[in-house]
């Protein structure tokens, strides 16, 4: 009997980790599958419970389950005790350890499509699970600023205050000047979701434009910032790299991102 993984949110039709997973179950030869769950914060505890009766060896969480899963982990990795919200769900002997990979797979995304990048001040638009995830590995890459853009101020300084971020500010108006990095960890822009409406004019041309959306692959944020000569960061290669840990600890194997992974996942996202 093979090895069973899943992905858990509400929507999740629109999810591309199965084809992500089934990529790399192939590559490897390994005997496993890995589907798609819809579920809701509702749902999550029952949800959970059923996975480990059933003997999964775990999922991930995408939205809106990732804060509502801390709580329910038996351990929590550090990664997501900094986030305070989890994305990948490890079970052992019937015991869920809760993992965040939203940071890891996100500065590895970074890395590779900006190189350059400013570490003076990053600017945050949201304050969910994966904005979570994202700020506490940008700090521990060493960013000295932070600010964020969000709908709820409360939840912005919510945020702020646990995880630690003593230079963090919530912005209402523009877009600061000195802006060296600019990161939408919100669905909005996303097919299907409500256009992200934000005016850039203000970066400086040197400022790096990031969108952890991948469904379209260059979202209208990215099609703009690009017309204006910015360096843009692509969604796709965080969710590559953010799998990366759950597929390990699941299938007994680290599995690599490569151009033909990123390519046969690309197709699916248009």
């Amino acid at each position: 009997m093979g090895i069973s993984a899943c992905v858990m949110g509400s929507p999740i039709s629109h999810s591309l980790s199965p084809k992500l997973h089934g990529f790399w179950l192939r590559k490897y030869g390994i005997d496993g599958s890995y589907t798609a769950v819809e579920t809701s914060p509702q749902q999550l505890k029952s949800a959970l419970d059923d996975l480990v009766a059933r003997g999964f060896a775990g999922c991930n969480l995408t939205l809106p389950l990732k804060e509502h899963a801390l709580d329910l982990m038996d351990e929590i990795d550090e990664s997501a005790r900094a986030s305070r919200a989890v994305n990948t769900v490890v079970i052992r002997q019937g015991k869920k350890t809760g993992y965040n990979s939203d940071g890891f797979g996100f500065v590895e995304s970074l890395k590779a499509q900006a190189p350059q990048w400013d570490k003076s001040h990053v600017v945050i638009l949201g304050a969910g699970g994966a904005a979570r995830g994202i700020v506490a590995a940008l700090k521990n890459a060493g960013v000295e600023k932070f600010s964020f853009i969000n709908r709820s101020a409360e939840k912005a300084r919510k945020l702020i205050a646990d995880l630690c971020l003593p230079k963090a500010e919530v912005i209402v108006t523009a877009l600061p000047e000195d802006t060296t990095v600019l990161v939408n960890c919100t669905s909005l822009g996303m097919a299907s979701q409500p256009p992200l409406e934000i005016d850039i004019s203000a970066l400086p041309k040197q400022a790096v434009v990031c969108d952890i959306v991948y469904r379209p692959l260059v979202t209208p944020l990215l099609e703009e910032a690009r017309k204006r000569g910015h360096v843009i960061v692509e969604g796709l290669p965080m969710l590559l790299h953010q799998g990366r840990l759950g597929f390990k600890n699941w299938f007994g194997v680290d599995p690599v991102v490569t151009p033909e992974l990123y390519l046969e996942i690309a197709a699916c996202a248009k």
